[in-house]
């Protein structure tokens, strides 16, 4: 596309050049610059994309989209706006084809089960037998192949790139995790969502937004931006949850037909009677078509509300209830999220991502439903993040727990004993432990827990790294429990019915 016809999709700017070259790519990052790109220069927090500019053009940048003037040479064109991230998500679009107006795309917002909310998404779209892709914190998914991720939710460049890519392997239905921080930063400017879902809301990423207020009105903007017209052809759905009061201000904020879902309060899709065991939960489902029998392989109210969102947004992109239902029959857990470590050991080990109060507290009392002796949590908080949930987390570990255990989580710049005092400060007097070395911890529950205990290590999930200071470390809790078991079988035997 040559340069002059792709700015004609912006509305203000000013061009310092006269060459109309031909734009073979749209970067953000210097390092990838090829001959022919357009080169974004983006003020970040801590890299100003404007000081790349000449590194641009030593590698092939045939133009570049800038704030203010840079150098540049050999008469190459720079195109000055006012705002170079939401110039970029304009070209971007245009540039790769408006590929989300070709796509079904369905967006899940909300604190808690937006990844496990989207998988089940997608695997009841793929049983309706739709090539699918999937935008989230574990990776970028392309039918069947993957892609790493740096962010929940990607760059807007990065997303029209992936959404073209999808079209370009004829995926006809997209579902995607959408980060409070990317819908304030205007990541997602240019995607056309039909569907979008809200799950929950819970105090998280303070750091950021400051205020309960302001976070809630960050996710809300996904609702307001499905549009205010009405087309028939191609209707506009928000999914709500009706048993979350932020639902209500939700639907003030969007003109789209609203559907909600829920347990306790009146709501469009709802699960009764729910029993739930170690090996499954069992509830009726109520639709406005009818009534249920559901089983599912998965365990936890908060899984029930998320497999209530799935049905709910798969049921308005048109798949039929039976095909939903097959499909949720079978669903499996997502890596990290509630998930099981099975070494033959006689005590259950559940590794799960809840990082927040409210998580934590929906894992851990959805263990006491199934398990009669002691409780063992190993929980941390990161660091350079919101301080004032450290003392929450704990707070809802000892409650919930028998054994309480604080460590470490990604401290990055923090001093990590400096985190756990925070933790501390929340339940003075009260039982617990703190072992800084997450290693450390893991081992210390796995090698006190006795016949039909249960170890949930939480926070990190599917992550296998741990951000200490500047650095990166591997570090996985699950291969971590599983080595920690191995030898305490190495140590006691097989049969630790002694312990």
């Amino acid at each position: 596309m040559k340069l002059k016809a792709l700015l004609k999709y912006l509305y203000q700017y000013h061009v310092y050049g006269e060459q109309n070259p031909t734009i073979s790519s749209i970067e953000m990052d210097s390092r990838k610059v090829t001959k022919g790109s357009l080169f974004v220069c983006i003020k970040g927090y801590t890299v100003d994309g404007h000081d790349f500019a000449l590194e641009a053009i030593n590698r092939g940048a045939a133009a570049i989209l800038a704030e203010r003037k840079v150098h540049v040479k050999d008469d190459i064109p720079v195109i000055i706006v006012k705002n170079t991230k939401r110039a970029m998500a304009i070209l971007a679009d245009a540039f790769y084809g408006q590929p989300t107006h070709k796509l079904h795309l369905i967006g899940v917002t909300g604190t808690n089960g937006k990844t496990t909310t989207t998988h089940m998404i997608e695997k009841i779209l793929k049983e309706a037998g739709k090539n699918t892709g999937l935008i989230g914190t574990m990776y970028i998914k392309i039918k069947e192949k993957q892609y790493d991720v740096k962010n929940t939710t990607p760059e807007s460049l990065t997303l029209q790139s992936m959404f073209k890519k999808m079209i370009d392997e004829n995926v006809t239905n997209a579902v995607m995790e959408v980060s409070s921080h990317a819908l304030h930063m205007g990541r997602v400017h240019g995607c056309d969502f039909d569907v979008a879902v809200f799950t929950n809301l819970s105090q998280d990423h303070l750091d950021y937004h400051h205020t309960m207020d302001e976070y809630r009105n960050a996710k809300g903007l996904l609702f307001a931006q499905l549009g205010n017209a009405y087309h028939h052809e191609k209707p506009k759905f928000a999914i709500l949850n009706g048993d979350d009061l932020a639902s209500k201000y939700y639907e003030h904020l969007t003109s789209a037909h609203i559907i909600t879902y829920g347990i306790d309060a009146e709501c469009d899709i709802m699960a009764k009677n729910i029993k739930m065991s170690a090996t499954g939960t069992m509830f009726t489902l109520v639709t406005p078509d009818g009534t249920y029998p559901v089983q599912m392989k998965l365990v936890g109210k908060f899984n029930v509300y998320n497999v209530l969102a799935a049905i709910a947004a798969t049921l308005v992109s048109g798949i039929s209830i039976e095909t939903i239902l097959k499909a949720v029959q079978s669903l499996e857990g997502v890596r990290g999220r509630f998930e099981l470590v099975n070494e033959g050991q006689n005590f259950t080990v559940i590794i799960d991502y809840a990082h927040t109060p409210d998580s934590l507290e929906n894992v851990l009392k959805t263990v006491k439903q199934f398990v009669d002796h002691k409780i063992f949590v190993v929980i941390g908080c990161g660091g350079d993040r919101d301080p004032s949930k450290r003392p929450k987390m704990a707070q809802v570990a000892v409650k919930y727990a028998d054994v309480p255990i604080f460590t470490s989580d990604n401290p990055r710049s923090e001093d990590p004993l400096a985190i756990l005092k925070d933790m501390e400060s929340g339940v003075e007097g009260e039982y617990f432990h703190s072992i800084v070395n997450r290693e450390q911890a893991i081992y210390f529950a796995i090698a006190n827990a006795k016949k039909g205990d249960c170890i949930v290590i939480a926070g990190k999930g599917h992550e296998t790294y741990q951000q200490i200071g500047s650095e990166t470390f591997e570090f996985d809790d699950k291969k971590v429990a599983i080595h920690a078991i191995r030898e305490l079988r190495s140590k006691h035997g097989k049969n630790q019915e002694g312990k």
